[in-house]
């Protein structure tokens, strides 16, 4: 039996993923635009989803477009970016009843499809521009959001150790962008940005729901045909970890310290043994029962939490842990000792069959919601390998002892970020 049935109608301009299903009282429509990761856009393709939603060309306003939601049975919208792997992602969704449900059988998922497009196509624009008011309310907006980011220590560690351990490579840029760029941004050059993201951006349409195929299919038609002049397709660089250890040691007026660390996996989504990392993953420090959770948090009182998770188009693996200051050593050399352990096989089958378990039920979790369902599925278009949910389970429960052991043999560690205060640089 299928978990998720998806259909896959590709178009001139867009690509369409059906998934059929009548388990929710919604339908959820999601536009991904995706391009590469590029110093020179990567502010704007940050600001761009603020200004998107601040009205469109018939909608001139945020309270009109709130108006319009409203008129669609509280249709919820929302526009975010983000990247995966060496590319930035745009994600333009929206949520809406299942007229099914309803008393009144409006057209709601035409109607709903429709202000996708509005958004999407006809955003609000005067004299060949973004509104000057908007762009240059929302460029606060967004400044606003970098201060916070850094003012959360755990969030600016990690950043900064993006930064340090992928220097020259596009995955160190930050997601939501540079203050010093939005300082040069105005409503003219993110609407230049703006159009080429249409000319250029790989487009992906998720319609969940209770939807028919030729349906869906004249709904979303302006949109298949769209002009376009796409990027070419391309993975992630993989670069190997330096032959020593970068260390990088911060100060600041913290009262703890965040220790992070970076490794490479040399394994990404559309490798065989993919499934593999995410058993190791879990073994090492993804769950409360992982090696990092209990030596490092629990038996030896080291951390506030320590934990790992892996990006699965980059293949990079971090490791993050809150300690006190002077602890900087201690803490490095146990962790260290939890990789060791991991690459020796100090573990037992018992406890894969538990962490697999676990994975399964994560992920049966996460498709649980439509949302997680999307985002699960695109993985396969960023990873550009098709891997229907059922495959991705097969693959966790038939990892072996000896397949998480080959995987751990691939992990180097690359870099260490310490972020502490100026009372233990001495301990560090």
């Amino acid at each position: 039996m299928k978990i998720a049935g998806e259909q896959i109608i590709t178009g001139k301009g867009a690509a369409l993923h059906l998934i059929q299903s009548k388990k929710y009282k919604t339908i959820s429509i999601a536009v991904k635009l995706q391009a590469p990761l590029e110093r020179e856009t990567i502010t704007a393709r940050a600001l761009l989803p603020y200004v998107l939603q601040q009205g469109t060309a018939n909608l001139p306003d945020a309270r009109a477009l709130r108006l319009k939601l409203d008129d669609l049975y509280g249709a919820v919208l929302s526009i975010s970016g983000t990247k995966k792997g060496e590319k930035h992602i745009i994600t333009i969704r929206l949520d809406v009843a299942n007229e099914n449900f309803l008393s009144d059988r409006t057209p709601l998922f035409e109607k709903a499809v429709d202000l996708l497009r509005e958004i999407v196509f006809e955003p609000k624009v005067e004299n060949d521009a973004f509104s000057d008011t908007i762009v240059s309310r929302e460029i606060q907006t967004l400044k606003q959001k970098i201060t916070a980011l850094k003012d959360d220590k755990m969030s600016y560690a990690n950043m900064r150790l993006m930064d340090e351990m992928c220097k020259e490579e596009p995955y160190s840029l930050h997601v939501h962008g540079y203050e010093e760029d939005l300082d040069t941004l105005n409503s003219s050059k993110l609407y230049d940005v703006y159009k080429n993201i249409l000319k250029q951006d790989k487009m992906d349409i998720y319609i969940l729901g209770d939807v028919e195929k030729s349906q869906a299919e004249k709904a979303v038609s302006s949109f298949m045909e769209r002009d376009t002049e796409p990027y070419e397709e391309w993975a992630a660089s993989v670069s190997p970890a330096p032959e020593t250890e970068k260390e990088v040691i911060e100060t600041q007026d913290v009262q703890q310290a965040k220790l992070h660390l970076g490794y490479r996996t040399n394994i990404r989504y559309s490798d065989s043994d993919y499934a593999a990392l995410q058993v190791f993953n879990g073994l090492f420090g993804g769950f409360p029962s992982s090696k990092l959770f209990r030596n490092v948090r629990e038996k030896h009182s080291l951390a506030y939490y320590a934990a790992s998770r892996f990006e699965s188009h980059k293949g990079l693996l971090f490791v993050f842990s809150g300690i006190d200051p002077k602890d900087y050593t201690k803490a490095k050399e146990i962790i260290d000792a939890q990789m060791k352990a991991m690459q020796a096989g100090e573990f037992e089958d018992a406890e894969v069959e538990e962490v697999k378990d676990l994975i399964v039920s994560q992920i049966l979790e996460t498709i649980d919601n439509p949302v997680g369902l999307m985002e699960t599925l695109y993985q396969q278009v960023i990873g550009n390998k098709q891997m229907p949910v059922e495959e991705m389970l097969d693959a966790i429960r038939q990892v072996t002892k000896d397949d998480v052991l080959q995987a751990a043999a691939k992990v180097q560690l690359d870099t260490v970020y310490l972020l502490t205060n100026k009372e233990a640089e001495k301990h560090a």
